[in-house]
């Protein structure tokens, strides 16, 4: 929603810009609409990064909680045959 609400903006202050001859404007509208555009994709891809990152880490910690109880469970498989002689 957010990019839509930018884009919007944009190309309204490109609207704008255009139905006013003064070129200083239009450059000024312009670049302020690169510079949202460029602003709204560093963000995402910068949220996509860290939700990669987030979801690495979690699947790493899940694996190594997998380990851990795969080691408990031996541990007791082996007194449990330990105890059942």
């Amino acid at each position: 929603m957010k990019k839509v609400a930018i884009v919007t903006v944009a190309v309204l202050a490109l609207g704008l810009a255009a139905c006013n001859k003064n070129n200083a404007d239009n450059n000024a509208a312009n670049e302020t609409a690169v510079e949202n555009g460029a602003s709204a994709d560093v963000n995402a891809a910068t949220n996509d990064s860290v939700n990669a990152a987030d979801a690495a880490l979690n699947s790493a910690s899940n694996a190594v909680d997998n380990a851990g109880n795969a080691v408990g469970n031996a541990q007791d498989a082996v007194k449990n045959a330990a105890e059942n002689k």
